[in-house]
């Protein structure tokens, strides 16, 4: 394998650290993190190869045009992998002005500053040259739940391809969608060499504790209420974040240009069996009078919360031979244990704005 120079933008984050990790510890390539540092991006994720030699920090905002030209110039790379983003949906109720910009003018900024660098490059360097755009499933808006249709039509439940129309429900998908088309139009009108991907829920080690599974286990852990919104029976594909990772990094170097790539993690949970998984692995490995179960507590529904999101990854194995080697069960006892380990961090990275207290009321 030919090393290349790879910048991946929100390398600090909780996928981004997963896929600078992989890179540095599996791959010969060269890697930039770019990253703003906003709350949910701490380098104490990348405690294990911060000193790599084949690792560098730029502590830089995507909508700073002038810094990313100049990260862009300076250090020339083959491949940028895009994963910087406001990607909360509860924050986005509360605030989806953020979102936008990030999201949005912050994928403009970065795109437009590419374009400027990739044109300049040589013939060679241009052919091989690739902006790897991470999006997610949620652009896709809301599948069919086994509980609204007939018994027949439960054997046969669609799935997210690659060519399902795009029906954003909350401000986050809509701005990652809005971001999604400036890519590809960028493609089509400059020639770009993009590859796009929409991902299923991630979940594993480093995740920020706003998301459901890392405030379940930290609640479950302090004693407090465990809150399901509605009745709990919505249902996410469940992706490890290692997985995740392997299959971006098959991507933006093996992808075909202008093609986008869906992955997910053959892991179809409604939300009250994750939390119930949970609260069953740490009744094991930290056992206390009572079942963890007994902390869950249902609350009001988030606004416009979709019901299921499923995955057809199939492109992903017959063109990239990808496949995710952990199933949710392997991939959640790692995870708690995880947790169980550091609880360091955990502290380190919830600031005195964030007790995990409720968001997008």
């Amino acid at each position: 394998m030919t090393a290349k120079t790879i910048i991946v933008t929100g390398g600090a984050g909780f996928i981004g650290s997963a896929v600078i990790r992989e890179l540095i510890q599996n791959t010969p390539h060269n890697v930039i993190n770019l990253d703003k540092l906003t709350y949910a991006g701490n380098l104490e994720s990348l405690k294990e190869i911060d000193t790599n030699e084949r690792y560098q920090f730029e502590q830089v905002d995507i909508c700073d045009a002038e810094n990313v030209k100049r990260v862009l110039q300076q250090h020339q790379p083959d491949i940028v992998m895009h994963l910087a983003a406001e990607s909360h949906v509860d924050r986005s109720i509360d605030g989806p002005g953020e979102f936008i910009h990030t999201n949005i003018v912050g994928t403009y900024t970065l795109l437009e500053q590419t374009r400027a660098y990739w044109n300049q490059l040589d013939d060679t360097k241009k052919t091989n040259f690739r902006f790897h755009h991470i999006s997610t499933d949620e652009v896709y808006g809301d599948l069919p739940h086994p509980e609204d249709v007939n018994e027949a039509e439960k054997e046969n439940l669609p799935l997210f391809t690659e060519t399902t129309a795009y029906a954003p429900s909350s401000p986050y998908s809509a701005s990652k969608a809005g971001s999604d088309h400036l890519v590809r139009a960028w493609y089509k009108t400059y020639g770009l060499p993009i590859v796009i991907t929409n991902c299923s829920n991630n979940y594993g080690p480093y995740h920020f504790p706003e998301k459901l599974i890392p405030l379940v286990i930290l609640n479950a852990l302090d004693g407090k209420e465990l809150p399901i919104y509605g009745k709990g029976n919505q249902i996410r594909d469940w992706l490890y974040v290692e997985d995740h990772a392997r299959a971006l990094i098959k991507v933006a170097t093996e992808g075909k240009v202008g093609e986008t790539y869906n992955i997910g993690g053959h892991n179809e949970k409604q939300n009250i069996e994750v939390v119930e998984t949970i609260c069953e692995i740490l009744d094991k490995l930290r056992p206390k009078s009572r079942s963890y179960k007994e902390q869950i507590t249902f609350v009001a529904d988030r606004p416009g919360h979709d019901m299921r999101y499923a995955i057809d990854a199939s492109k992903m194995q017959q063109e990239l031979d990808w496949r995710p080697q952990e199933t949710f069960e392997t991939g959640i006892q790692k995870t708690v244990l995880w947790y169980l380990e550091n609880q360091e961090w955990c502290k380190h990275v919830q600031d005195g704005s964030y007790q995990r207290q409720r968001l997008g009321v």
